[in-house]
């Protein structure tokens, strides 16, 4: 009798460790981090909590905007909370995010983002409207991710790289802080982000469309003849 080798089965999947993998991958795209943390994730250790620096970075910020320690002409003081912030997050990201109150991490670290713009765009008299400009394009960039992942669709890593993270966006705008150039780029970064943003968002939708309309398309064709006919009977029951 002559026997066939069997083939080993395929692992299943661990349904809790996908969800945590899941759940961790989500997290970390809605941080929106950029190169800088990128380069240094894997050079922090076990990093700090999130949530407890998260939430200290938050009230350092508004502390700073309180003071009114920062004005224009007052050079590097403007680099002040931007670095504050830096200091606190970015050794956030090594950690997992699995713990109860880490789903707080992004929005703790996009509002502390936006502050940090305000309080700088205010103390070095940028007009407000060019302020609300680039938090739009940068809520709009938030938002698409979310509604991204909610479907299963990740964006493409390197957005988050060209997109600069919040990290790199306030460093550059701090330096401008500094340097009595603020406006200018708050306004670069704006065309420029609201541009990359737009035209990739854009672009991956109607990929997708496309992607599922010849999906369908395929499925269609591969239907048999009775399944067609009592698909188009039922179409038209309904009318």
């Amino acid at each position: 009798m002559i026997t066939h080798p069997q083939a080993a089965p395929a692992p299943v999947p661990d349904p809790d460790e996908e969800r945590r993998r899941v759940q961790t991958a989500r997290l970390l795209a809605y941080r929106d981090d950029g190169p800088l943390v990128a380069l240094l994730r894997d050079k922090m250790g076990r990093g700090l909590p999130p949530v407890p620096s998260g939430l200290a970075a938050l009230l350092a910020v508004a502390a700073i905007g309180a003071t009114g320690v920062l004005s224009a002409g007052t050079g590097p003081i403007m680099l002040l909370p931007v670095l504050v912030m830096v200091a606190l997050v970015v050794p956030t990201a090594a950690r997992d995010h699995l713990g109860r109150f880490d789903w707080l991490v992004p929005p703790l670290t996009r509002g502390t983002e936006f502050l940090t713009i305000i309080v700088l765009g205010l103390a070095a008299d940028t007009p407000k409207w060019l302020l609300f400009v680039l938090l739009y394009v940068v809520g709009y960039h938030t938002y698409d991710t979310v509604y991204r992942t909610r479907q299963s669709i990740w964006p493409a890593p390197w957005v988050f790289q060209a997109g600069l993270g919040w990290e790199v966006r306030l460093l550059l705008l701090g330096v401008g802080a500094a340097l009595g150039l603020l406006t200018w780029v708050v306004a670069v970064m704006a065309v420029y982000l609201g541009v990359l943003f737009a035209v990739e968002s854009i672009t991956s939708w109607v990929r997708l469309d496309k992607q599922t309309a010849l999906a369908q398309a395929s499925d269609d064709l591969e239907a048999s003849p009775e399944d067609a006919l009592e698909q188009a009977t039922g179409e038209a029951e309904k009318a």
